[in-house]
């Protein structure tokens, strides 16, 4: 009878830290996406702290020290970026816009030859899930990501630049962030124009009869 209990205890605890941490990971998103940084790190820690392992999103899915690592990247906070992206990378290796910002902050902190190899590495991995999702979803969710292929030629840019090993380091540094924002922007445009396109299928089907 305890063991019943402190299980559904456990449940209910859980699933309440869960909403939490959702309700907080979107507000942080919203002033993420706005350049509000100290905000959205006061959210994305708090979310954190009440549920370490949670996973935002359904398509593109990314851990919540994904969030914490990338807002304190931004902020300049480089040491703590590496070390909360240390750990989305430890919870899930193909995660791989935190390889990238991990990539980032070691590059700007000064070692460019593992930083070079983890931006390559997240660039190559984004390339790669866009590709993947045009390809096998395009007939439902995919075709609305990136549709016009403007992340996927950006990546193209920075990797042979990078292949041919005269890198412009400033110039990547913005490129890799720039690729990193959008796909976080992209998120939310996927969504909506998916969200469009059904409505607009439900509409034109609405005065047919049966």
């Amino acid at each position: 009878m305890k063991t019943s209990f402190s299980v559904a205890l456990f449940l209910l605890l859980s699933g309440c830290a869960g909403f939490q941490a959702a309700r907080e990971v979107n507000s942080g998103r919203q002033a993420y996406l706005r350049g509000n940084n100290e905000a959205a790190y006061a959210h994305f820690q708090k979310a954190a702290e009440v549920d370490p392992n949670y996973v935002y999103g359904t398509a593109l899915r990314q851990g919540v020290w994904s969030y914490v690592g990338r807002v304190n990247y931004d902020l300049g906070r480089l040491p703590q970026a590496r070390e909360a992206l240390e750990r989305a990378l430890a919870a899930n290796r193909e995660e791989d816009l935190s390889r990238l910002y991990f990539g980032l902050a070691l590059a700007r902190e000064g070692d460019r030859q593992r930083g070079l190899k983890e931006i390559e590495g997240g660039l190559r991995g984004v390339h790669q899930w866009l590709e993947y999702v045009d390809q096998n979803h395009g007939a439902s969710f995919g075709r609305f990501w990136d549709p016009a292929r403007e992340i996927r030629s950006a990546i193209q840019t920075d990797l042979a630049m990078i292949s041919g090993r005269d890198i412009d380091w400033p110039k990547l540094i913005t490129a890799g962030e720039w690729i990193g924002k959008q796909m976080e922007l992209e998120n939310d445009r996927a969504r909506r124009d998916e969200t469009m396109d059904r409505n607009r299928d439900n509409d034109s089907g609405g005065g047919e009869e049966p």
